[in-house]
Protein backbone atom coordinates (compact mmCIF):
# COMPACT_ATOMS: atom_id res chain seq x y z
CA UNK A 1 0.00 0.00 0.00
CA UNK A 2 1.53 3.84 -0.19
CA UNK A 3 1.70 5.46 2.38
CA UNK A 4 0.64 9.46 0.84
CA UNK A 5 0.11 10.62 4.50
CA UNK A 6 3.25 12.67 3.77
CA UNK A 7 1.82 14.46 1.32
CA UNK A 8 -0.96 16.13 3.96
CA UNK A 9 1.89 16.41 6.04
CA UNK A 10 3.77 18.65 4.28
CA UNK A 11 1.47 21.42 4.29
CA UNK A 12 2.34 21.67 7.81
CA UNK A 13 5.51 23.88 6.70
CA UNK A 14 3.52 26.12 4.84
CA UNK A 15 3.60 28.84 7.71
CA UNK A 16 7.68 28.51 6.94
CA UNK A 17 7.26 29.24 3.68
CA UNK A 18 4.64 31.95 3.82
CA UNK A 19 6.90 33.71 5.86
CA UNK A 20 9.86 33.51 3.73
CA UNK A 21 8.31 33.33 0.45
CA UNK A 22 5.48 35.95 -0.37
CA UNK A 23 5.13 35.52 -3.90
CA UNK A 24 5.36 33.31 -6.94
CA UNK A 25 7.75 33.16 -10.08
CA UNK A 26 5.11 35.95 -11.57
CA UNK A 27 5.42 38.34 -8.72
CA UNK A 28 1.64 37.33 -7.39
CA UNK A 29 0.96 37.06 -3.78
CA UNK A 30 0.90 33.47 -2.79
CA UNK A 31 -2.84 32.62 -1.14
CA UNK A 32 -1.31 30.31 1.11
CA UNK A 33 -5.03 29.29 2.51
CA UNK A 34 -5.73 28.16 -1.20
CA UNK A 35 -2.41 25.83 -1.23
CA UNK A 36 -3.80 24.50 2.30
CA UNK A 37 -7.26 23.46 0.79
CA UNK A 38 -5.79 21.43 -2.00
CA UNK A 39 -6.02 17.90 -1.62
CA UNK A 40 -2.42 16.48 -2.78
CA UNK A 41 -3.23 13.01 -2.16
CA UNK A 42 -6.11 12.50 -4.06
CA UNK A 43 -5.67 15.02 -6.58
CA UNK A 44 -6.50 18.48 -7.49
CA UNK A 45 -7.45 18.19 -10.98
CA UNK A 46 -11.05 18.44 -12.21
CA UNK A 47 -13.30 14.98 -13.02
CA UNK A 48 -16.07 16.30 -15.44
CA UNK A 49 -19.19 14.67 -16.54
CA UNK A 50 -18.64 13.50 -20.30
CA UNK A 51 -20.44 16.40 -21.89
CA UNK A 52 -18.86 19.05 -24.62
CA UNK A 53 -19.13 21.71 -22.10
CA UNK A 54 -18.09 20.04 -18.64
CA UNK A 55 -14.68 19.01 -20.82
CA UNK A 56 -14.33 22.23 -21.79
CA UNK A 57 -14.81 23.47 -18.31
CA UNK A 58 -12.85 20.93 -16.42
CA UNK A 59 -9.73 21.73 -18.80
CA UNK A 60 -9.99 25.62 -18.17
CA UNK A 61 -10.11 24.85 -14.45
CA UNK A 62 -7.24 22.39 -14.31
CA UNK A 63 -5.58 24.69 -16.54
CA UNK A 64 -5.73 27.64 -14.17
CA UNK A 65 -4.70 25.15 -10.88
CA UNK A 66 -2.07 24.38 -12.97
CA UNK A 67 -0.48 27.70 -13.25
CA UNK A 68 -1.03 28.26 -9.94
CA UNK A 69 0.74 25.68 -8.58
CA UNK A 70 3.43 26.21 -11.46
CA UNK A 71 4.42 29.09 -10.26
CA UNK A 72 4.75 28.62 -6.68
CA UNK A 73 7.15 25.52 -7.44
CA UNK A 74 9.29 27.73 -9.87
CA UNK A 75 10.00 30.04 -7.18
CA UNK A 76 10.48 27.37 -4.17
CA UNK A 77 14.30 26.49 -5.31
CA UNK A 78 15.63 30.49 -5.09
CA UNK A 79 13.33 30.85 -1.75
CA UNK A 80 14.78 27.58 -0.32
CA UNK A 81 18.43 28.15 -1.28
CA UNK A 82 18.56 32.35 -0.28
CA UNK A 83 17.06 31.12 3.14
CA UNK A 84 20.92 31.58 4.67
CA UNK A 85 18.70 32.06 7.70
CA UNK A 86 17.04 28.54 7.29
CA UNK A 87 13.51 29.52 8.77
CA UNK A 88 12.35 26.78 5.63
CA UNK A 89 13.77 23.57 7.39
CA UNK A 90 12.38 21.51 4.58
CA UNK A 91 11.84 20.81 0.66
CA UNK A 92 9.33 18.37 1.63
CA UNK A 93 6.19 21.08 0.45
CA UNK A 94 7.11 21.86 -3.15
CA UNK A 95 8.06 17.76 -3.41
CA UNK A 96 4.34 17.41 -2.67
CA UNK A 97 3.04 20.34 -5.14
CA UNK A 98 5.14 18.77 -7.56
CA UNK A 99 3.32 15.21 -6.97
CA UNK A 100 0.04 16.74 -7.20
CA UNK A 101 1.29 18.91 -10.05
CA UNK A 102 2.35 15.44 -12.00
CA UNK A 103 -1.09 14.03 -11.56
CA UNK A 104 -3.38 17.17 -12.62
CA UNK A 105 -0.78 17.15 -15.72
CA UNK A 106 -2.29 13.90 -16.40
CA UNK A 107 -5.39 14.94 -16.08
CA UNK A 108 -5.19 17.90 -18.66
CA UNK A 109 -3.94 15.44 -21.04
CA UNK A 110 -6.45 13.06 -20.37
CA UNK A 111 -8.90 15.80 -21.35
CA UNK A 112 -7.70 16.68 -24.16
CA UNK A 113 -7.02 13.30 -25.80
CA UNK A 114 -11.32 12.84 -24.43
CA UNK A 115 -11.97 16.11 -26.53
CA UNK A 116 -10.52 14.72 -29.31
CA UNK A 117 -12.72 11.76 -29.22
CA UNK A 118 -15.65 13.62 -28.69
CA UNK A 119 -14.25 16.00 -31.44
CA UNK A 120 -14.70 19.14 -29.94
CA UNK A 121 -10.79 20.16 -30.89
CA UNK A 122 -7.70 18.64 -32.86
CA UNK A 123 -4.68 18.97 -30.79
CA UNK A 124 -1.16 19.78 -32.15
CA UNK A 125 2.21 19.93 -30.44
CA UNK A 126 3.94 22.98 -31.31
CA UNK A 127 7.13 24.82 -30.07
CA UNK A 128 6.65 28.40 -29.01
CA UNK A 129 8.94 30.43 -27.61
CA UNK A 130 10.59 28.32 -24.52
CA UNK A 131 7.91 25.41 -24.31
CA UNK A 132 5.99 22.86 -26.25
CA UNK A 133 2.23 23.32 -26.29
CA UNK A 134 -0.68 21.46 -26.97
CA UNK A 135 -2.50 23.75 -29.38
CA UNK A 136 -6.14 23.27 -29.81
CA UNK A 137 -7.40 23.82 -33.37
CA UNK A 138 -11.36 23.03 -34.33
CA UNK A 139 -12.35 20.17 -35.53
CA UNK A 140 -11.69 19.52 -39.12
CA UNK A 141 -14.28 16.49 -40.11
CA UNK A 142 -17.00 15.33 -41.28
CA UNK A 143 -18.68 17.92 -38.11
CA UNK A 144 -19.57 21.67 -38.83
CA UNK A 145 -16.96 24.45 -37.23
CA UNK A 146 -16.42 28.11 -37.20
CA UNK A 147 -13.21 28.25 -37.53
CA UNK A 148 -13.12 31.97 -38.02
CA UNK A 149 -14.24 32.17 -33.91
CA UNK A 150 -12.04 29.09 -32.93
CA UNK A 151 -15.25 27.23 -31.41
CA UNK A 152 -17.01 23.89 -32.95
CA UNK A 153 -20.80 23.07 -33.46
CA UNK A 154 -22.20 20.28 -32.19
CA UNK A 155 -25.55 18.71 -33.05
CA UNK A 156 -27.75 18.42 -30.09
CA UNK A 157 -29.30 15.22 -31.35
CA UNK A 158 -28.05 11.52 -31.01
CA UNK A 159 -26.57 9.09 -33.01
CA UNK A 160 -27.05 5.25 -33.31
CA UNK A 161 -24.73 3.29 -31.16
CA UNK A 162 -23.27 2.00 -34.08
CA UNK A 163 -18.92 0.79 -34.52
CA UNK A 164 -16.67 4.02 -34.42
CA UNK A 165 -19.42 6.58 -33.13
CA UNK A 166 -18.12 8.72 -30.57
CA UNK A 167 -19.15 9.15 -26.73
CA UNK A 168 -20.50 12.79 -27.76
CA UNK A 169 -22.38 11.12 -30.63
CA UNK A 170 -23.78 8.09 -28.66
CA UNK A 171 -24.86 10.10 -25.88
CA UNK A 172 -28.17 11.00 -24.99
CA UNK A 173 -27.67 14.54 -23.64
CA UNK A 174 -28.61 17.69 -25.61
CA UNK A 175 -24.79 19.63 -26.29
CA UNK A 176 -24.35 23.14 -26.21
CA UNK A 177 -24.32 24.10 -29.49
CA UNK A 178 -20.52 25.53 -28.76
CA UNK A 179 -17.55 25.23 -27.29
CA UNK A 180 -15.54 28.25 -26.99
CA UNK A 181 -11.31 26.88 -27.49
CA UNK A 182 -9.78 30.91 -27.16
CA UNK A 183 -10.10 30.25 -23.18
CA UNK A 184 -8.58 26.76 -22.58
CA UNK A 185 -5.44 27.08 -24.50
CA UNK A 186 -2.09 26.18 -22.91
CA UNK A 187 -0.66 29.68 -21.91
CA UNK A 188 2.71 28.36 -20.53
CA UNK A 189 4.73 29.28 -23.23
CA UNK A 190 3.69 33.00 -22.79
CA UNK A 191 4.56 32.27 -18.89
CA UNK A 192 8.15 31.18 -19.17
CA UNK A 193 8.60 33.87 -21.52
CA UNK A 194 7.20 36.43 -19.91
CA UNK A 195 9.35 35.56 -16.64
CA UNK A 196 12.85 35.04 -18.92
CA UNK A 197 11.60 39.01 -19.74
CA UNK A 198 11.71 40.14 -16.13
CA UNK A 199 15.19 38.27 -15.17
CA UNK A 200 16.45 39.53 -18.26
CA UNK A 201 15.53 43.49 -17.43
CA UNK A 202 16.84 42.74 -13.72
CA UNK A 203 20.01 41.40 -14.93
CA UNK A 204 20.09 44.76 -17.19
CA UNK A 205 19.27 46.68 -13.64
CA UNK A 206 22.10 44.88 -12.04
CA UNK A 207 24.75 45.54 -14.57
CA UNK A 208 23.66 49.00 -15.08
CA UNK A 209 24.39 49.51 -10.90
CA UNK A 210 27.52 47.56 -10.96
CA UNK A 211 28.60 50.28 -13.80
CA UNK A 212 27.55 53.15 -12.01
CA UNK A 213 29.05 52.21 -8.82
CA UNK A 214 32.61 51.52 -10.71
CA UNK A 215 32.14 54.55 -12.56
CA UNK A 216 31.79 56.71 -9.55
CA UNK A 217 34.96 55.09 -8.25
CA UNK A 218 33.75 55.09 -4.76
CA UNK A 219 36.71 53.29 -2.90
CA UNK A 220 39.31 55.58 -4.27
CA UNK A 221 41.83 52.73 -5.22
CA UNK A 222 41.32 52.86 -8.72
CA UNK A 223 42.63 55.61 -11.42
CA UNK A 224 40.28 58.67 -11.79
CA UNK A 225 38.88 57.21 -15.05
CA UNK A 226 37.01 54.47 -12.74
CA UNK A 227 37.81 50.58 -12.69
CA UNK A 228 37.31 48.57 -15.79
CA UNK A 229 33.16 47.98 -16.07
CA UNK A 230 31.83 44.58 -15.24
CA UNK A 231 31.33 42.11 -17.62
CA UNK A 232 33.96 44.05 -20.31
CA UNK A 233 36.41 42.82 -22.74
CA UNK A 234 38.74 41.79 -19.93
CA UNK A 235 36.19 39.83 -17.94
CA UNK A 236 34.53 37.75 -20.18
CA UNK A 237 37.64 36.42 -22.28
CA UNK A 238 37.84 35.02 -25.57
CA UNK A 239 34.35 33.79 -26.85
CA UNK A 240 36.05 33.20 -29.99
CA UNK A 241 37.31 29.56 -31.43
CA UNK A 242 38.15 26.88 -28.59
CA UNK A 243 37.88 29.24 -26.11
CA UNK A 244 34.76 30.23 -24.74
CA UNK A 245 34.06 32.66 -22.03
CA UNK A 246 33.23 31.61 -18.70
CA UNK A 247 29.86 31.17 -17.48
CA UNK A 248 28.18 29.47 -14.43
CA UNK A 249 28.22 25.77 -15.62
CA UNK A 250 32.38 26.10 -15.01
CA UNK A 251 31.34 26.24 -11.37
CA UNK A 252 30.81 22.14 -12.28
CA UNK A 253 34.16 21.38 -13.55
CA UNK A 254 36.16 18.74 -11.71
CA UNK A 255 39.54 20.04 -9.99
CA UNK A 256 43.16 18.17 -10.33
CA UNK A 257 42.15 15.87 -7.39
CA UNK A 258 39.20 14.18 -8.38
CA UNK A 259 39.11 10.49 -7.96
CA UNK A 260 36.20 8.02 -6.72
CA UNK A 261 32.66 9.43 -8.24
CA UNK A 262 29.51 8.15 -9.59
CA UNK A 263 27.82 8.65 -12.89
CA UNK A 264 24.53 8.97 -13.24
CA UNK A 265 21.88 9.50 -16.27
CA UNK A 266 17.65 9.34 -15.80
CA UNK A 267 14.94 8.84 -18.45
CA UNK A 268 12.42 10.69 -17.91
CA UNK A 269 8.68 11.00 -19.81
CA UNK A 270 9.25 14.70 -20.39
CA UNK A 271 11.70 17.57 -19.82
CA UNK A 272 9.42 19.42 -16.85
CA UNK A 273 10.43 17.56 -13.31
CA UNK A 274 6.90 19.25 -11.80
CA UNK A 275 4.76 17.66 -14.95
CA UNK A 276 6.60 14.26 -15.32
CA UNK A 277 7.72 11.15 -14.51
CA UNK A 278 11.44 9.74 -14.02
CA UNK A 279 11.20 5.98 -15.44
CA UNK A 280 14.27 4.46 -15.86
CA UNK A 281 17.83 5.45 -13.61
CA UNK A 282 21.15 4.23 -14.24
CA UNK A 283 24.44 4.85 -12.40
CA UNK A 284 27.76 3.06 -11.93
CA UNK A 285 31.06 4.32 -10.15
CA UNK A 286 34.61 5.43 -11.68
CA UNK A 287 37.86 6.09 -10.03
CA UNK A 288 39.37 8.92 -12.50
CA UNK A 289 42.98 8.47 -10.81
CA UNK A 290 43.21 5.41 -8.37
CA UNK A 291 43.23 1.55 -9.41
CA UNK A 292 39.68 0.01 -9.37
CA UNK A 293 38.61 -1.38 -6.11
CA UNK A 294 39.91 -4.87 -5.47
CA UNK A 295 37.02 -7.57 -5.17
CA UNK A 296 34.46 -6.01 -7.32
CA UNK A 297 33.34 -8.48 -10.23
CA UNK A 298 35.17 -7.74 -13.33
CA UNK A 299 32.75 -8.09 -15.93
CA UNK A 300 29.30 -6.59 -16.25
CA UNK A 301 26.31 -6.84 -18.90
CA UNK A 302 25.37 -3.96 -20.57
CA UNK A 303 22.89 -3.90 -22.99
CA UNK A 304 25.30 -2.55 -25.89
CA UNK A 305 27.03 -5.76 -26.47
CA UNK A 306 29.97 -3.59 -27.70
CA UNK A 307 30.75 -1.54 -24.42
CA UNK A 308 33.35 -2.95 -21.91
CA UNK A 309 32.99 -2.49 -17.99
CA UNK A 310 36.93 -2.07 -17.74
CA UNK A 311 37.28 0.60 -14.75
CA UNK A 312 33.56 0.84 -13.83
CA UNK A 313 31.64 -1.13 -11.38
CA UNK A 314 28.96 -0.92 -9.02
CA UNK A 315 26.79 -0.64 -11.48
CA UNK A 316 22.92 -0.84 -11.39
CA UNK A 317 19.67 -0.25 -13.10
CA UNK A 318 16.57 1.13 -11.73
CA UNK A 319 12.84 1.20 -13.44
CA UNK A 320 10.48 3.01 -12.86
CA UNK A 321 6.23 3.62 -13.34
CA UNK A 322 3.78 6.11 -13.97
CA UNK A 323 0.26 6.22 -12.78
CA UNK A 324 -2.56 4.30 -15.01
CA UNK A 325 -3.55 7.66 -16.38
CA UNK A 326 -0.15 8.23 -18.19
CA UNK A 327 0.09 4.98 -19.23
CA UNK A 328 -3.17 4.98 -20.89
CA UNK A 329 -2.13 8.06 -23.23
CA UNK A 330 1.48 6.35 -24.29
CA UNK A 331 4.07 8.39 -25.27
CA UNK A 332 5.50 7.83 -28.66
CA UNK A 333 8.13 10.42 -28.52
CA UNK A 334 9.90 8.90 -25.53
CA UNK A 335 9.11 4.99 -26.58
CA UNK A 336 11.30 5.99 -29.89
CA UNK A 337 14.27 7.90 -27.80
CA UNK A 338 14.55 5.03 -25.45
CA UNK A 339 12.51 2.11 -26.33
CA UNK A 340 10.31 2.41 -23.51
CA UNK A 341 7.19 2.34 -23.69
CA UNK A 342 4.76 3.55 -20.90
CA UNK A 343 2.01 1.99 -21.76
CA UNK A 344 3.43 -1.30 -20.12
CA UNK A 345 4.95 1.08 -17.12
CA UNK A 346 1.62 1.14 -15.24
CA UNK A 347 1.38 1.02 -11.58
CA UNK A 348 -1.54 -1.05 -12.09
CA UNK A 349 1.28 -3.58 -13.90
CA UNK A 350 3.21 -3.74 -10.48
CA UNK A 351 5.59 -1.00 -11.49
CA UNK A 352 7.03 1.31 -8.52
CA UNK A 353 6.43 5.03 -9.29
CA UNK A 354 9.69 6.84 -8.47
CA UNK A 355 7.71 9.80 -6.37
CA UNK A 356 5.75 7.26 -4.41
CA UNK A 357 8.96 5.07 -3.41
CA UNK A 358 10.38 6.60 -0.03
CA UNK A 359 12.79 3.00 0.16
CA UNK A 360 14.14 4.03 -3.69
CA UNK A 361 14.84 7.64 -3.12
CA UNK A 362 16.41 6.96 0.03
CA UNK A 363 18.91 4.63 -1.20
CA UNK A 364 19.51 7.03 -4.41
CA UNK A 365 19.97 10.11 -2.24
CA UNK A 366 22.60 7.64 0.36
CA UNK A 367 25.09 6.77 -3.16
CA UNK A 368 24.71 11.00 -4.01
CA UNK A 369 26.32 11.54 -0.79
CA UNK A 370 28.83 9.34 -0.47
CA UNK A 371 31.24 11.31 -3.34
CA UNK A 372 30.78 13.51 -5.67
CA UNK A 373 28.17 12.41 -8.85
CA UNK A 374 28.63 13.58 -12.27
CA UNK A 375 26.17 13.70 -14.88
CA UNK A 376 26.31 15.47 -18.26
CA UNK A 377 24.20 18.64 -18.05
CA UNK A 378 24.16 17.77 -14.31
CA UNK A 379 21.56 20.43 -13.84
CA UNK A 380 18.97 18.53 -15.66
CA UNK A 381 19.56 15.89 -13.33
CA UNK A 382 19.58 18.22 -10.20
CA UNK A 383 16.34 19.89 -11.08
CA UNK A 384 14.55 16.16 -11.12
CA UNK A 385 16.30 15.11 -7.59
CA UNK A 386 15.30 18.04 -6.12
CA UNK A 387 11.53 17.91 -6.52
CA UNK A 388 11.13 14.11 -6.76
CA UNK A 389 14.14 12.66 -3.40
CA UNK A 390 13.19 13.17 -0.14
CA UNK A 391 16.06 15.07 1.80
CA UNK A 392 18.22 15.72 -1.57
CA UNK A 393 17.50 19.52 -1.23
CA UNK A 394 18.01 19.73 2.51
CA UNK A 395 21.38 17.97 1.81
CA UNK A 396 22.53 19.80 -1.16
CA UNK A 397 22.01 23.42 0.50
CA UNK A 398 24.09 21.82 3.71
CA UNK A 399 26.97 21.11 1.20
CA UNK A 400 26.39 17.34 1.50
CA UNK A 401 26.28 17.08 -2.38
CA UNK A 402 28.90 17.92 -4.96
CA UNK A 403 27.79 17.73 -8.44
CA UNK A 404 30.41 17.30 -11.45
CA UNK A 405 29.45 18.11 -15.12
CA UNK A 406 31.30 16.74 -18.26
CA UNK A 407 29.09 19.32 -20.14
CA UNK A 408 31.29 22.05 -19.31
CA UNK A 409 34.62 20.00 -20.05
CA UNK A 410 33.08 19.63 -23.04
CA UNK A 411 32.69 22.80 -24.51
CA UNK A 412 35.84 24.40 -22.28
CA UNK A 413 38.56 22.20 -22.59
CA UNK A 414 37.87 19.76 -25.33
CA UNK A 415 39.21 21.55 -28.43
CA UNK A 416 37.11 18.87 -30.95
CA UNK A 417 34.09 21.20 -29.81
CA UNK A 418 34.34 23.28 -32.98
CA UNK A 419 31.75 26.07 -32.82
CA UNK A 420 29.50 25.71 -36.27
CA UNK A 421 26.57 27.70 -37.22
CA UNK A 422 24.03 24.55 -35.58
CA UNK A 423 25.86 24.55 -32.86
CA UNK A 424 27.69 27.91 -31.70
CA UNK A 425 29.55 26.31 -28.76
CA UNK A 426 30.48 23.34 -30.20
CA UNK A 427 28.92 19.78 -30.50
CA UNK A 428 28.41 19.33 -26.73
CA UNK A 429 25.80 16.56 -26.77
CA UNK A 430 27.09 13.33 -24.87
CA UNK A 431 27.01 11.38 -28.02
CA UNK A 432 29.43 13.68 -29.76
CA UNK A 433 31.55 13.89 -26.34
CA UNK A 434 31.97 10.60 -26.16
CA UNK A 435 32.78 9.99 -29.84
CA UNK A 436 35.72 12.70 -29.60
CA UNK A 437 36.78 10.97 -26.42
CA UNK A 438 37.05 7.84 -27.80
CA UNK A 439 34.18 6.07 -25.73
CA UNK A 440 31.74 5.35 -28.51
CA UNK A 441 32.38 3.97 -31.73
CA UNK A 442 31.56 6.49 -34.18
CA UNK A 443 29.14 3.65 -35.91
CA UNK A 444 26.96 3.89 -32.86
CA UNK A 445 24.75 6.42 -30.97
CA UNK A 446 24.42 7.34 -27.43
CA UNK A 447 21.46 4.91 -26.37
CA UNK A 448 19.40 6.70 -24.30
CA UNK A 449 19.13 4.36 -21.05
CA UNK A 450 20.81 5.62 -17.81
CA UNK A 451 23.15 2.95 -17.11
CA UNK A 452 24.55 2.82 -21.11
CA UNK A 453 24.77 6.39 -21.03
CA UNK A 454 26.52 7.29 -17.53
CA UNK A 455 28.92 4.29 -18.66
CA UNK A 456 29.85 6.35 -21.80
CA UNK A 457 30.58 9.30 -20.02
CA UNK A 458 32.26 8.39 -16.94
CA UNK A 459 34.61 6.45 -19.40
CA UNK A 460 35.45 9.82 -22.21
CA UNK A 461 35.79 11.87 -18.43
CA UNK A 462 38.32 9.61 -17.66
CA UNK A 463 40.19 9.75 -21.10
CA UNK A 464 39.65 13.25 -21.34
CA UNK A 465 41.24 13.84 -17.82
CA UNK A 466 44.18 11.88 -18.49
CA UNK A 467 45.08 13.64 -21.41
CA UNK A 468 44.64 16.66 -20.44
CA UNK A 469 46.89 16.16 -17.55
CA UNK A 470 49.27 14.66 -19.85
CA UNK A 471 49.29 18.64 -21.47
CA UNK A 472 49.01 20.27 -18.31
CA UNK A 473 45.84 21.90 -19.23
CA UNK A 474 42.33 22.02 -17.88
CA UNK A 475 42.11 21.24 -13.87
CA UNK A 476 46.13 21.01 -14.64
CA UNK A 477 46.39 24.46 -16.32
CA UNK A 478 46.36 27.68 -14.86
CA UNK A 479 43.03 28.28 -14.17
CA UNK A 480 42.67 24.45 -12.61
CA UNK A 481 41.55 24.19 -9.44
CA UNK A 482 42.52 21.82 -7.01
CA UNK A 483 40.70 19.51 -4.75
CA UNK A 484 37.82 17.58 -7.00
CA UNK A 485 36.12 20.55 -7.80
CA UNK A 486 32.34 20.17 -8.97
CA UNK A 487 29.37 22.36 -7.63
CA UNK A 488 28.60 22.20 -4.00
CA UNK A 489 26.70 24.31 -1.17
CA UNK A 490 27.84 25.52 2.15
CA UNK A 491 31.29 25.59 2.00
CA UNK A 492 34.46 26.80 0.02
CA UNK A 493 36.08 25.05 -2.36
Amino acid sequence: MIDRTWLDAAKGDIPQWAASMPKDADGTTIDWDWVRSLDLAHGVGTIPESTPQSIHDALKADYATRERLESIIAQCNSAFMTDFDRFIGSYRLPRALAYANRRLNDNINTLLHLGEQQHLWAVSSERRGRATIAVLKPYSGSGPSNDDQGMLNLSGETGDASAGNTAAENSDVKFPTTVALDDIQDRTAAILDARAERRKAQRFQKRAGDAAMARANLSGATSPGGAALPGGAAASGNATGHHPKPDWRDAYLPGRDVDAVMGIDIETTGIDPARDYIIDVGFEFMNMASPRPAGEPETYAYEQGYYAAGDAYGQSRLAFGVPPENAALGNALIAKLTGIDVRGRSSEAGYRLFDEWPQAQAGLLARLTQQPYVAHNATFEHSWFMLNVAGYAESYRAGRITIIDTLPMSRQWDPGAVPTNEHPYGDNTLDAYAKRQGALDSAHNERHLGLEDSHIMLVAMKHHLAALKAQGKGPWGSTGRAGVGGKSCGRKR
